[in-house]
Protein backbone atom coordinates (compact mmCIF):
# COMPACT_ATOMS: atom_id res chain seq x y z
CA UNK A 1 0.00 0.00 0.00
CA UNK A 2 1.47 3.35 -1.15
CA UNK A 3 2.23 5.75 1.94
CA UNK A 4 0.84 9.27 1.92
CA UNK A 5 2.67 12.52 2.98
CA UNK A 6 2.10 15.94 4.03
CA UNK A 7 4.54 17.83 1.99
CA UNK A 8 5.89 20.78 2.87
CA UNK A 9 7.73 24.02 2.07
CA UNK A 10 10.27 25.20 4.47
CA UNK A 11 10.41 29.33 4.53
CA UNK A 12 7.37 30.81 5.69
CA UNK A 13 5.82 27.22 6.03
CA UNK A 14 8.19 25.85 8.34
CA UNK A 15 10.24 28.60 9.37
CA UNK A 16 9.22 32.35 9.01
CA UNK A 17 10.70 33.42 6.35
CA UNK A 18 13.66 36.36 6.68
CA UNK A 19 15.21 35.69 3.47
CA UNK A 20 17.57 33.14 2.52
CA UNK A 21 17.73 31.26 5.92
CA UNK A 22 20.75 29.09 6.59
CA UNK A 23 21.79 29.40 9.90
CA UNK A 24 19.93 28.25 13.72
CA UNK A 25 20.22 31.64 15.23
CA UNK A 26 18.09 32.97 12.10
CA UNK A 27 15.64 30.13 12.23
CA UNK A 28 12.17 31.05 14.27
CA UNK A 29 9.72 27.82 13.75
CA UNK A 30 5.99 29.47 12.50
CA UNK A 31 3.72 29.31 14.85
CA UNK A 32 1.52 25.77 14.86
CA UNK A 33 4.10 23.78 12.71
CA UNK A 34 5.04 21.71 15.60
CA UNK A 35 1.29 20.65 16.30
CA UNK A 36 0.69 20.25 12.56
CA UNK A 37 3.65 17.86 11.99
CA UNK A 38 2.36 16.00 15.19
CA UNK A 39 -0.79 15.58 13.85
CA UNK A 40 0.07 14.35 10.28
CA UNK A 41 2.72 11.57 11.89
CA UNK A 42 -0.17 10.71 14.43
CA UNK A 43 -2.39 10.23 11.36
CA UNK A 44 0.61 7.81 9.47
CA UNK A 45 2.01 10.92 7.15
CA UNK A 46 5.51 11.31 6.63
CA UNK A 47 6.71 14.51 6.62
CA UNK A 48 8.57 15.62 3.31
CA UNK A 49 10.02 18.92 2.34
CA UNK A 50 10.13 20.91 -0.96
CA UNK A 51 11.96 23.54 -0.88
CA UNK A 52 13.34 26.19 -3.33
CA UNK A 53 16.38 26.99 -2.32
CA UNK A 54 17.55 30.03 -4.22
CA UNK A 55 20.21 31.82 -2.09
CA UNK A 56 22.44 28.42 -2.88
CA UNK A 57 22.42 29.74 -6.97
CA UNK A 58 22.83 33.44 -5.71
CA UNK A 59 25.89 32.71 -3.98
CA UNK A 60 24.62 34.05 -0.60
CA UNK A 61 25.42 30.69 0.56
CA UNK A 62 26.85 26.81 -0.32
CA UNK A 63 25.47 23.56 -0.53
CA UNK A 64 27.36 22.29 1.94
CA UNK A 65 25.93 25.02 4.85
CA UNK A 66 22.75 24.29 3.69
CA UNK A 67 22.88 20.46 3.83
CA UNK A 68 24.41 20.96 7.65
CA UNK A 69 21.48 23.65 8.14
CA UNK A 70 18.87 20.91 6.70
CA UNK A 71 20.38 18.37 9.15
CA UNK A 72 20.34 20.74 12.18
CA UNK A 73 16.79 21.53 11.29
CA UNK A 74 16.08 17.88 10.98
CA UNK A 75 17.57 16.85 14.17
CA UNK A 76 14.94 19.52 16.00
CA UNK A 77 12.27 18.04 14.42
CA UNK A 78 13.53 14.45 15.69
CA UNK A 79 14.20 16.11 18.74
CA UNK A 80 10.23 16.47 19.49
CA UNK A 81 9.30 12.88 18.08
CA UNK A 82 8.92 14.51 14.24
CA UNK A 83 11.11 12.69 12.01
CA UNK A 84 11.23 14.18 8.48
CA UNK A 85 11.31 11.46 5.73
CA UNK A 86 13.61 14.12 3.67
CA UNK A 87 14.32 17.65 2.38
CA UNK A 88 14.19 17.79 -0.98
CA UNK A 89 15.60 21.38 -2.46
CA UNK A 90 16.21 22.92 -5.54
CA UNK A 91 19.35 25.53 -6.02
CA UNK A 92 19.02 26.60 -9.53
CA UNK A 93 17.45 29.87 -10.71
CA UNK A 94 17.30 30.42 -14.18
CA UNK A 95 17.82 34.13 -14.11
CA UNK A 96 19.78 35.21 -10.47
CA UNK A 97 21.66 31.65 -10.40
CA UNK A 98 25.69 31.78 -10.68
CA UNK A 99 28.03 29.84 -12.67
CA UNK A 100 26.42 26.48 -12.48
CA UNK A 101 23.24 27.32 -10.83
CA UNK A 102 21.79 29.65 -13.53
CA UNK A 103 19.36 27.02 -15.03
CA UNK A 104 15.96 25.89 -15.96
CA UNK A 105 15.40 23.36 -13.36
CA UNK A 106 11.69 20.43 -13.47
CA UNK A 107 13.10 20.54 -9.76
CA UNK A 108 12.40 24.47 -9.16
CA UNK A 109 8.87 25.04 -7.98
CA UNK A 110 6.15 25.59 -9.85
CA UNK A 111 7.92 22.69 -11.47
CA UNK A 112 6.91 19.01 -9.93
CA UNK A 113 10.29 17.57 -9.93
CA UNK A 114 10.82 17.70 -5.98
CA UNK A 115 7.53 16.17 -5.47
CA UNK A 116 7.83 13.29 -8.18
CA UNK A 117 11.01 12.39 -6.66
CA UNK A 118 9.44 12.11 -3.58
CA UNK A 119 6.60 9.53 -4.47
CA UNK A 120 9.29 7.71 -6.40
CA UNK A 121 11.30 7.62 -3.09
CA UNK A 122 9.14 6.48 -0.73
CA UNK A 123 5.81 5.07 -2.90
CA UNK A 124 3.67 8.04 -1.88
CA UNK A 125 0.14 8.51 -2.96
CA UNK A 126 -0.37 11.66 -4.34
CA UNK A 127 -3.78 11.69 -4.83
CA UNK A 128 -3.79 11.25 -0.47
CA UNK A 129 -1.18 13.63 0.08
CA UNK A 130 -1.12 17.12 1.37
CA UNK A 131 1.00 19.74 0.32
CA UNK A 132 1.31 23.06 1.96
CA UNK A 133 2.90 26.40 0.96
CA UNK A 134 2.97 29.68 0.89
CA UNK A 135 3.71 31.03 -2.67
CA UNK A 136 1.37 30.24 -5.34
CA UNK A 137 4.39 28.33 -7.14
CA UNK A 138 4.11 25.84 -3.84
CA UNK A 139 0.27 25.13 -4.80
CA UNK A 140 1.40 24.63 -8.86
CA UNK A 141 3.89 22.46 -8.30
CA UNK A 142 1.78 20.15 -5.56
CA UNK A 143 -1.34 20.09 -8.89
CA UNK A 144 1.53 19.76 -11.43
CA UNK A 145 2.25 16.88 -9.67
CA UNK A 146 -1.38 15.34 -9.00
CA UNK A 147 -1.42 15.88 -5.19
CA UNK A 148 -4.57 15.87 -3.90
CA UNK A 149 -5.06 18.61 -1.89
CA UNK A 150 -2.97 21.67 -2.14
CA UNK A 151 -3.39 24.26 0.76
CA UNK A 152 -2.26 27.93 0.98
CA UNK A 153 -0.63 29.27 3.65
CA UNK A 154 -1.82 32.66 4.22
CA UNK A 155 -0.85 34.17 7.65
CA UNK A 156 -0.98 37.68 6.74
CA UNK A 157 -5.02 37.46 5.26
CA UNK A 158 -5.99 36.59 8.88
CA UNK A 159 -9.29 39.17 9.53
CA UNK A 160 -8.97 40.03 5.81
CA UNK A 161 -10.87 38.37 2.95
CA UNK A 162 -8.82 35.97 1.26
CA UNK A 163 -8.64 36.42 -2.46
CA UNK A 164 -10.13 33.56 -4.53
CA UNK A 165 -7.64 33.98 -7.71
CA UNK A 166 -5.84 30.90 -6.23
CA UNK A 167 -5.89 27.39 -7.42
CA UNK A 168 -4.95 26.18 -4.40
CA UNK A 169 -7.58 23.66 -2.97
CA UNK A 170 -8.08 25.36 0.56
CA UNK A 171 -6.53 28.40 1.58
CA UNK A 172 -5.90 29.21 5.17
CA UNK A 173 -4.76 31.20 7.81
CA UNK A 174 -3.45 29.32 10.71
CA UNK A 175 -1.99 25.79 10.62
CA UNK A 176 -4.27 24.52 13.15
CA UNK A 177 -6.92 25.08 9.84
CA UNK A 178 -4.40 22.19 7.96
CA UNK A 179 -4.47 19.62 10.37
CA UNK A 180 -8.35 19.78 10.69
CA UNK A 181 -8.10 18.97 7.08
CA UNK A 182 -5.53 16.03 7.38
CA UNK A 183 -8.33 14.20 9.92
CA UNK A 184 -11.46 15.53 8.55
CA UNK A 185 -11.13 14.78 5.28
CA UNK A 186 -8.09 13.29 4.15
CA UNK A 187 -6.89 10.84 7.60
CA UNK A 188 -9.06 7.91 6.94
Amino acid sequence: MSARALLLDRDGVINVDKGYVCRPEDFELVPGIVDLCRDAVGLGYLLIVATNQAGIGRGYYSEASFLAFTEWMSDEFRRRGLPIARVYYCPFHPEFGVGKYKRESIYRKPGPGMILRAAKDFDLNLRHSVLVGDKETDVRAGLAAGVGCNVLYCPESAGRNMSNATMASHTVTRLADVARLLSDAYGR
